[in-house]
């Protein structure tokens, strides 16, 4: 009787086709028509019956959600509009890649669907299976891939008891291990986006005008004193402009200026308080000038929260199930994730998988020479299908 591992094994050339498919035909945002086809088609040759709840969203069940408790495993679509440069025979040609791996996290969820489709009469309870769009907020106005799916009923009929993600990590974790850590796992992150209303003048009569640069000036470093000062230094915190714009000559003050920013935080409470704080100190610094300012937060992601019981469970169903190995992460990945707003909505745990290499130089995410190891594909759908079963079996067994 083949073990869980050998069977996964035993799918790895299907797992490495149908990633290389997928990496070889990038879709970004919600615009993933080729993308989710290949995986529904996939999912219905295994015998799945798949609905696509969003744009591009699919959510399929295995097992009973009658005989037991119900677990959701998800995996992104999207790519990045980055342009590829690593030379492989499968390489992106359109413009987009898979620079942040979500080819890799499709393919092994879709060797996990064949594993427990291939043991749907022994699983304990359900397996919901979610493939989303959009984690990757190409367009930070838009509802990102996650929250469309939960408001449209990904997480009911049947009802979601817990749910389970993982993102490979090139960087930090050995080739084919997982990383694990409770509690906060990613960063939340939200766009801080400023706009400020001075009024034109000549660049040699300042005083006739009130100047958007010098305003823009004072509102950078007052915000950065707002880390330096506020925050609990314990706690890690982030305010970066990479944007900051006006002006179009050396002797005209101009009406405006803009900066856009990122914020990312390990605490909930910290971020909601920094967001009031933002607020008021760009519009009373500007007020302070003599202009006006306002702050808009896009995109809006809250930290990944492990809930430190199931992480438990997961780990334990993991190296028991697949004689997996777990690598204790000191600390959360500075990264964001839109699988946050499940992890506070419904009991969660994100793993991190590393998929480089041993030797081999560590690239990053969102690196346009990015190349991961296939091997790890293996163990990706390895972790996927024993958390399942594994988590299944547990509960079933406790109610």
């Amino acid at each position: 009787m083949q073990t869980l591992r050998e069977e996964i094994v035993a799918l790895k050339e299907r797992m490495v086709s149908d990633r290389r498919w997928l990496h070889q035909h990038p879709e970004t945002g919600y615009d993933l028509p080729e993308t989710c086809g290949y995986v529904k088609n996939r999912l219905v040759e295994m015998g799945y019956e798949p609905r696509e709840i969003v744009e591009s969203g699919l959510v399929c069940t295995v097992g009973d959600p009658t005989a037991g408790p119900c677990i959701l495993l998800r995996a992104d679509m999207d790519a990045l509009p980055m342009g590829e440069q690593t030379g492989l025979p499968f390489a992106s040609t359109n413009g987009s890649m898979h620079a942040c791996g979500h080819d890799f996290h499709t393919a092994m969820l879709l060797g996990a669907a064949q594993y427990l489709k291939n043991h749907e009469g022994e699983l304990a309870g359900c397996v919901k299976l979610m493939f989303q769009p959009d984690e990757e907020a190409t367009d930070p106005r838009e509802l990102l891939g996650n929250q469309a799916m939960i408001e449209a009923g990904v997480l009911e009929n049947p009802h979601v008891d817990a749910a389970f993600g993982m993102h490979v990590c090139p960087v930090g974790v050995p080739d084919s291990t997982v990383g694990s850590i409770k509690g906060t796992s990613f960063f939340s992150v939200d766009d801080v986006e400023v706009h400020i209303q001075g009024s034109g003048a000549h660049g040699a009569q300042p005083q006739k005008g009130v100047d958007p640069l010098n305003i823009m000036s004072h509102i950078h470093l007052a915000l950065q004193e707002v880390i330096a000062r506020e925050v609990n230094p314990y706690e890690a915190s982030v305010l970066t402009f990479g944007k900051m714009e006006g002006g179009t000559a050396a002797n005209i003050i101009p009406d405006q200026a803009f900066m856009l920013g990122t914020l990312r935080t390990t605490n909930e409470e910290t971020r909601h308080r920094l967001h009031m704080r933002i607020v008021e100190i760009v519009e009373n610094t500007a007020r302070a000038f003599g202009g006006a300012a306002t702050v808009e937060f896009l995109r809006g992601l809250p930290t990944v929260w492990n809930d430190p019981d199931l992480t438990d469970e997961l780990e334990a169903s993991y190296e028991q199930g697949a004689g997996g190995r777990i690598l204790h992460l000191a600390e959360p990945f500075s990264g964001s994730d839109d699988f946050g707003v499940m992890s506070h909505t419904v009991p969660s745990t994100f793993f991190l998988l590393g998929c480089t290499p041993e030797g081999a130089e560590e690239i990053p995410l969102h690196n346009p020479t990015l190349v991961l190891d296939e091997n790890a594909l293996v163990e990706g759908a390895a972790l996927f299908a024993a958390a399942a079963t594994g988590w299944l079996t547990r509960h079933a067994q406790s109610e």
